[in-house]
């Protein structure tokens, strides 16, 4: 996460220990950028998922607080279990925080409120026996 100067080490642990719950609740891999765009915000954005290790399975949170931006940006494995809907309302929930100042607070409960929404359920396999006729 850059701009890491900017939290403290306790903000910095617990924005980390929200992207290890949405990781591990969903199963897919989860980056925080915060800091100012080098251009237009979606195509920066863009372009710092595009370089993630897997974004194929990946969900970006990119926020600019001086710009007052925030994107998401979820890979096409990652979309099929994290709706846009489901993505806008942790953005309203974002975006919430950040406008009473609460740039980590906004953070870490969007971050925890993408990986439930993304969260898969186990599947249960039943017996072949008990699919017979």
């Amino acid at each position: 996460m850059p701009a890491g100067d900017a939290f403290t080490p306790d903000q910095l642990y617990d924005i980390e220990r929200a992207v290890r719950y949405a990781e591990e609740t969903s199963g897919l891999h989860f980056s925080v950028y915060v800091g100012g765009a080098d251009s237009e915000t979606r195509p920066f954005a863009l372009e710092l998922f595009n370089e993630l290790d897997d974004p194929d399975s990946s969900v970006l949170v990119y926020v600019d607080p001086a710009g007052r931006r925030l994107e998401i940006v979820t890979g096409p494995l990652a979309k099929r279990q994290l709706s846009d809907t489901a993505a806008g309302l942790a953005a309203l929930t974002m975006q919430t925080s950040f406008a009473t100042g609460d740039l980590t607070g906004g953070l870490v409960t969007g971050v925890q409120q993408l990986g439930t929404h993304a969260h898969q359920p186990p599947l249960l396999h039943a017996s072949d026996e008990q699919h017979k006729l």
